[in-house]
Order: C-alpha cells, then sequence, then structure tokens
C-alpha cells in the first residue's frame, strides 16, 4: 500500500538517503521538510527532485504554525522525523541550536503530530507513525566491554547528546500520556556518500584528496561503532513496517574502530584508488592532535533485538562500505568542492579552551 511519509531534514545526509530510497525502490510519496541550515543540501535530492512522489517544503520544525500547515496539507501517515542539529563539535562552541532544535522542535513537532492524529478518522488512525531517529551518544561513554542496548541508562556526556536524550524523553512522553504511535531508534554512526565534511570519515577523506593534513582527537583510540547509511535506512524502514509502538530499536553495525584506524583505512583506499606522487603515502599526513573536551571513550550498539524480532542484518561490511563511500567522494568532487568553497572549508570545531 503506497503510503505519504512527512520527513523532516529530509535534504540531510541520512534524511536525503531515505528520500533517496523512498522515491527510486518503493511506491510511497515522499514529502521533504528541511530548513536548509549549513548540513542540508538539495544537491543530495537531485536525482529525486523531478519525481512526482515527491515534495519540498522549507520550513522550521520549531515552527507551529507552519508544522500545522504542512500536515494539513501533506496529510501523512508517517512521520520520520531526522531533523537536527547533529555535530558534536559544533554544540560545544555554541549549543543554542541544539536546544532550539532538536528539544524545541521536537516538542513543536509532537504537538503538530498529535492534534493532526487525533483528527484523523479510525482506520487512519490506527496505521499512523511517528518515527522518531536517533542515537547511541545518548547512552554515554563504555568502558572496553559491553555494549549498548535497549535497556541501557541514558548517560549523555555532550550538549548534542543531551539535546537528543530529551528528545527521546519528549517522544515516549507523548505516546505514554496521549497514546501518539512512536516509535524510536538510536543508531550508532553512520557514513556513506553525501555525508557533510564536518564528521570524521567524510573531512578525512576530503582533506586526504586534498593532501590536507588529517587531524586525530588525542591518542586516536575512541572506538565508534560504524553504520553504512543504506543499512540503516533498510533498518528504519522495517522498524515503521513492524516495530511495536513505543518501543526502541537500537541499530549497529556490529564493526567497531577506533579512529585511528578509520583514518589509516582511509588513507591506504585513498592510496590505492587515487594515488598521488605530490602527495605521496597519506598515513604521512595524520596529526595527534588536542582531544575534544568530554570526548566519549567508546560507542558500541548490540543490535540483537531489531535483528531477531524484525529479521534486519546489516549487509555492508566496513571494508566494502569505507570503499563505496571513498569511490563516492572521489567521483563527485564538486558536491564537496561547492560546500568546501561556500559553507565549511574544514576548520577545527569544538578545540578545548
Amino acid at each position: 500500500m503506497t503510503k505519504r511519509f512527512l520527513i523532516t531534514g529530509g535534504a540531510g545526509f541520512i534524511g536525503s538517503a531515505v528520500v533517496r530510497h523512498l522515491l527510486q525502490e518503493t511506491d510511497h510519496r515522499a514529502c521533504v521538510v528541511d530548513k536548509l541550515t549549513y548540513a542540508a543540501n538539495l544537491a543530495s535530492l537531485s536525482s529525486v527532485a523531478g519525481n512526482p512522489r515527491y515534495w519540498f517544503v522549507q520550513a522550521d520544525i520549531a515552527d507551529a504554525v507552519r508544522m500545522t500547515d504542512v500536515f494539513a496539507d501533506y496529510r501523512p501517515d508517517v512521520v520520520m522525523h531526522l531533523a537536527a542539529e547533529s555535530h558534536v563539535d559544533r554544540s560545544i562552541d555554541c549549543p543554542a541550536p541544539f536546544i532550539q532544535t532538536n528539544i524545541v522542535g521536537t516538542y513543536v513537532l509532537l504537538e503538530a503530530a498529535l492534534a493532526y492524529w487525533r483528527a484523523l478518522p479510525n482506520n487512519l488512525k490506527r496505521d499512523f507513525r511517528f518515527h522518531h531517529i536517533s542515537t547511541d551518544e545518548v547512552f554515554g561513554s563504555l568502558k572496553a566491554d559491553g555494549c549498548f542496548n535497549e535497556a541501557t541508562a541514558y548517560a549523555p556526556g555532550s550538549p548534542y547528546a543531551a539535546s537528543k536524550a530529551s528528545s527521546d524523553h519528549l517522544v515516549r512522553s507523548w505516546h505514554h500520556t496521549h497514546g501518539l504511535p512512536v516509535l524510536i531508534t538510536n543508531c550508532s554512526n553512520n557514513y556513506g556518500p553525501y555525508q557533510f565534511p564536518e564528521k570524521l570519515i567524510p573531512l578525512m577523506a576530503i582533506n586526504g584528496i586534498e593532501g590536507r593534513e588529517l587531524p586525530v582527537y588525542g591518542s586516536g583510540r575512541n572506538v565508534r561503532d560504524w553504520l553504512y547509511a543504506e543499512d540503516h535506512v533498510r533498518a528504519l524502514l522495517i522498524v515503521i513496517a513492524d516495530g511495536r509502538l513505543g518501543e526502541t530499536y537500537c541499530i549497529g553495525g556490529r564493526s567497531e574502530r577506533t579512529n585511528l584506524e578509520v583514518v589509516k583505512t582511509i588513507c591506504r583506499l585513498l592510496d590505492e584508488l587515487d594515488p598521488s606522487k605530490t602527495i605521496g603515502p597519506r598515513q604521512k599526513l595524520i596529526r595527534l592532535v588536542a582531544d575534544r573536551p568530554g570526548h566519549d571513550l567508546r560507542y558500541a550498539i548490540d543490535p540483537t533485538r531489531i535483528c531477531s524480532e524484525l529479521g534486519w542484518q546489516p549487509r555492508e561490511s566496513f571494508e566494502a562500505g569505507l570503499r563505496k563511500t571513498i569511490k563516492w567522494y572521489l567521483a563527485n568532487r564538486s558536491w564537496w568542492q561547492e560546500i568546501r568553497s561556500s559553507v565549511y572549508a574544514g576548520e577545527r570545531l569544538g578545540a578545548p579552551a
């Protein structure tokens, strides 16, 4: 059955991947709501922009009047809430936008969704879903052993993580108090094509292509669990289709790597795929720099629940997904060169005072 998806933050990294998948792989419709802040990029949606099942609205999710109008005009069956300020380093430098978008914006969206849902006829009310997409960072930092799962207590360490934890709690409370049919997912670190180059993998890839230094925080021993974007998108749609209302599902790639390991792998791939006599071996570009304040040591997700209950499995190994990602950045230089020249030049953010 064709459904109408309302996707907040749909011009961002994961949002645009969701939209491309919906319009290229399914018969569903997609309405993107995006404020078009620095990390949004309509070029990431150029392949589907002419699709008659695609609709775009430039709007701030914290604008209650606009959100009410969007629900009334588009009449969604599913809301996928991906709009968020998401970069930890920026939350250290300037937390205010994280509070406004991630907390206030989620509240406004929940209120608009609740009013819309309550007015639906019973058959549509039964099938409506509000899916809130969150992060593993709400759980804080792990030591050398163990993994996050759906029962892990929240212990956010950065302003970004705290703002996402707050939004998670708001969504749960709208379900518990008002009965709004919600789903929540918490994922590990995503990577893949179209990722804004402030994040580790695209920043290191682009710096390596250009022969710039590759700054690695602290000792480089901080560990992240990596999830390929397309695997994440499939998981999100499976949760919408079959997830139990009011429940949380943790999505991880079972691909833990230290940051230094990731950067060294990027260097090897670039040396293979884009050899340069001028630049030479990229590993010589690696520089250990002052660590980020409050840098969490390790994140890792146990995805047993979504795998066993809903039948999802990641398809891409980290090595295969990273190779695809590096090839994409090599083949799509105009996409990131425009960002480098006009939005973000690769400068250090979140540096210690």
